[in-house]
């Protein structure tokens, strides 16, 4: 069994399809399929079955996914220390992000890393809060920086200084011109959010919580996977959101979204790293170069 037959088998199971999982890795299908057969054959094992035109891990397979997960984030650690003597002359780093931090708090930090130290290789992967902490949990990203709070034991937190959220409306919404909104109003227009995992999502739902209200009092008529989604069909629509601030400064600067006088809570964003895992130099720069 090879480092690299892990790391295919990894991503066939990932993606559920050779041929995405050979494209992902530069690999050809035949390469990717043979890498497959000779970890089956060599071990008498079933790891995929076939099911119509796809294909899907058998029970074998789901149980040796966490293990080979566990080699490999082994073996990337042991590349790093190596690198590491390097003095940070060369080295990888691999960072997830939910959406708000990745899109607007992030890249001015990440660019500022890249000029200080041009030969770590820095990779940005984007997804919601749950999907960020299950991939520093896994070993998938050696940070993870995210808006909404984790409850996972095994990740070290650490607070950042966050943004605020806010309700907004489009230009023709009957809010505007409101001196203020009252939490008994909120019921009255109809919503447009984030999906469920979503920090924002969940921020929103816990400032209800301390307005006496729930998520379920609303008329809640869609969700989208994106802040920018969200921004577009709330400036098109009759919906209110909530929403960062930090992505709609434009769209308030150009008078297509309106915010609502009503308070909510300001957030902190948090960065979220393996307690078990080998702290490398390049996520200490890191941390150094974001001051915090």
């Amino acid at each position: 069994m090879t480092l690299e037959q892990l790391r295919i088998f990894i991503a066939v199971a990932e993606k559920q399809h050779v041929t995405q999982a050979a494209r992902q890795l530069n690999l050809t299908q035949s390469a990717t399929s043979a890498a497959i057969a000779a970890l089956e054959t060599r071990y008498a094992i079933k790891l995929f079955d076939r099911v119509g035109r796809g294909i899907v891990l058998t029970q074998t397979g789901r149980d040796f996914l966490n293990e080979a997960h566990a080699v490999v984030a082994r073996a990337k650690a042991a590349a790093q220390v190596l690198n590491d003597l390097a003095g940070l002359k060369r080295g990888s780093l691999n960072v997830a992000a939910s959406q708000t931090v990745a899109n607007y708090w992030l890249p001015p930090r990440i660019e500022a890393f890249r000029k200080a130290h041009p030969g770590i290789d820095l990779h940005v992967t984007i997804a919601n809060t749950e999907q960020v902490a299950q991939a520093v949990h896994r070993g998938d990203a050696d940070l993870g920086f995210v808006e909404g709070e984790v409850d996972d034991p095994s990740l070290a937190i650490r607070k950042m200084e966050g943004d605020s959220l806010a309700v907004v409306v489009g230009a023709s919404h009957p809010w505007i011109g409101k001196a203020r909104i009252t939490p008994k109003l909120l019921t009255d227009t109809c919503w447009i959010l984030r999906e469920p995992g979503s920090g924002t999502r969940s921020m929103f739902e816990a400032a209800l919580k301390k307005l006496g209200m729930k998520l379920s009092d609303l008329d809640l008529r869609l969700e989208l996977p994106s802040n920018e989604a969200v921004r577009v069909a709330v400036e098109s629509g009759d919906c209110a959101t909530a929403i960062s601030d930090l992505v709609i400064a434009s769209s308030l600067a150009a008078g297509t979204l309106h915010r609502v006088k009503i308070d909510l809570p300001k957030r902190s964003f948090f960065v979220l790293r393996h307690r078990e895992r080998y702290a490398s130099q390049a996520e200490k720069a890191l941390f150094a170069s974001f001051r915090m």
